[in-house]
């Protein structure tokens, strides 16, 4: 199968092809594997690869709606039994799995053929994708570039049509800022709605769930179908909807109440490309007969918001780094100084403020509904700046020796009054305000390819909704993926 035809289906036009006997999951998986190794020397997307047994699968008899087609895993909680989930950590690289998780288990159902794992940054930790242990992943628009993170990985393999759609997943924005960087769809569910076990059954109190980047929306749907619902040992059962996500795209969205802000306590100058990509959006739905407002701020204080985010993300990795040293024996020097600065200052917490800025969570949902009673979406720019140049969020030479001082000679709390935490929300949220809310909040988001600059560079447009609000998101996408079609659009650099 020649890579134009490969690439010029969606995933589950692929899956139509098998099930038409006009190709098999051998011709496929032979597609997705040349295109890797033709692509992935320049992008680093892949860091691990599984050939052997996706080709021992291509042979079996594969049913469900993806059955036949080639696919990713992102190398953070998406175990795969026998194979290590590093999490982009050393430590971890060689500590297999002990069973599939239950969004693995849940792929494999659904008849795909998974043949390697993504890169991702140390414990997903960052928004670019640069980890010590597997180096860069790079941007297949534009390879000085970022693919974003920490699904990055996982975005670069499907912008380079490796693959149609990966698996990803997303504490505070990582499905939808590598969507954005690398022009493609990054659908948030909201909390709960997708199972994050067997290992465990919420992350981050709710905050992170499981998911994929695609090509096209009724990939997203579809997949959104394969995934949904609850599991024994889960904390709850979630609601479902009656019908399918797959049958919302193509459906009338209505007359939707759309709030468009693009204000930022933490970033007060986004850049022009992403106020472009809001206004081409805003044309767009007006011109479809929504209802769109111009808003000055955004219904939080999205800088307290990022504080408690971060509050709560330093906990959790200092959390990581502790329960990995338990499992395979490793020191502190094993783990990459960023990593260890940050846990670092996730031990310097007092309890009262962890719960504190979990606790607050309330009250930004209360915020949120309120906004809500009043419009359908709120629409912000996915990215407040363009994709970041490899290494330019690298933490500066002196701030590295200084901090590094502080761990050995255990001063490192004295970080926490040093402006350091206002130094970490300038540097890595600063591009990237707009898509912890809907972490915190547990609503769901979405992200899509609405906006090219003219040098070619994807700038994606974010859409957050209230509770249960998924099958409104995809509804509204399709009929974007109509009015502004971006899946013919692929980086001319990589060739084809």
């Amino acid at each position: 199968m020649r890579f134009d035809e490969f690439r010029s289906h969606d995933a589950l036009g692929l899956a139509a092809l098998v099930r038409q006997g006009e190709v098999t999951p051998g011709d496929l998986l032979d597609a997705s594997i040349q295109r890797a190794d033709g692509v992935n020397p320049r992008l680093n997307a892949i860091v691990r690869r599984l050939d052997g047994p996706a080709r021992a699968r291509a042979t079996e008899e594969l049913s469900g709606p993806f059955a036949g087609v080639p696919f990713l895993l992102k190398d953070l909680g998406q175990d795969y039994r026998g194979t290590p989930t590093s999490g982009g950590s050393r430590p971890l690289a060689d500590v297999p799995a002990t069973e599939h998780a239950t969004v693995v288990r849940r792929w494999l159902d659904a008849g795909l053929v998974v043949f390697g794992k993504t890169n991702t940054p140390e414990f997903g930790a960052k928004g670019i994708t640069e980890p010590e242990l597997f180096g860069p992943a790079r941007n297949p628009w534009d390879t000085s570039r970022s693919p974003g993170g920490s699904s990055g990985g996982s975005a670069a393999a499907v912008a380079a049509g490796i693959v149609p759609v990966a698996g990803a997943s997303d504490g505070g924005g990582s499905i939808r800022i590598p969507a954005a960087c690398c022009g493609l769809v990054g659908l948030k569910p909201g909390r709960g709605l997708v199972p994050m076990g067997p290992a465990r059954g919420e992350a981050m109190h709710g905050a992170a769930t499981n998911g994929v980047i695609s090509r096209s929306v009724r990939d997203s749907a579809a997949m959104l179908d394969v995934l949904m619902g609850g599991e024994p040992g889960g904390p709850y059962v979630p609601a479902t909807p009656s019908e399918s996500f797959r049958s919302q795209v193509g459906a009338d969205p209505g007359r939707l109440r759309i709030g468009v802000c693009t204000a930022s306590s933490i970033n007060s100058s986004p850049h022009p490309q992403a106020l472009a990509a809001v206004e081409t959006a805003a044309r767009a739905l007006e011109d479809l007969g929504h209802h769109v407002d111009i808003l000055e701020s955004q219904p939080v204080d999205d800088l307290a918001l990022a504080r408690d985010f971060l509050t709560s993300w330093f906990a959790y990795l200092a959390w990581s780094v502790e329960d990995t040293k338990r499992r395979t024996g490793c020191a502190d020097r094993d783990f990459e100084t960023d990593t260890r600065i940050v846990a670092a200052l996730g031990r310097a917490q007092s309890s009262v403020d962890y719960l504190d800025a979990v606790m607050r969570r309330d009250q930004y949902v209360g915020e949120l509904t309120s906004f809500f009673e009043g419009y359908d979406l709120l629409m912000t720019p996915t990215l407040a700046d363009l994709p970041p140049h490899i290494g330019t969020l690298d933490t500066p030479p002196l701030a590295r020796r200084a901090a590094t001082a502080l761990l050995a000679t255990r001063t490192a709390p004295l970080l926490r009054h040093s402006g350091f935490v206002e130094s970490l929300i300038d540097a890595n949220l600063s591009w990237v305000p707009y898509t912890q809310l809907a972490n915190l909040t547990g609503r769901p988001a979405l992200s899509l390819p609405l906006h090219w600059t003219p040098e070619g560079v994807p700038m994606g447009v974010h859409f957050t909704a209230g509770l249960g609000g998924e099958s409104m998101l995809l509804r509204l996408a399709g009929q974007l993926e109509q009015a502004l079609p971006w899946t013919d659009r692929q980086p001319a650099a990589l060739g084809g």
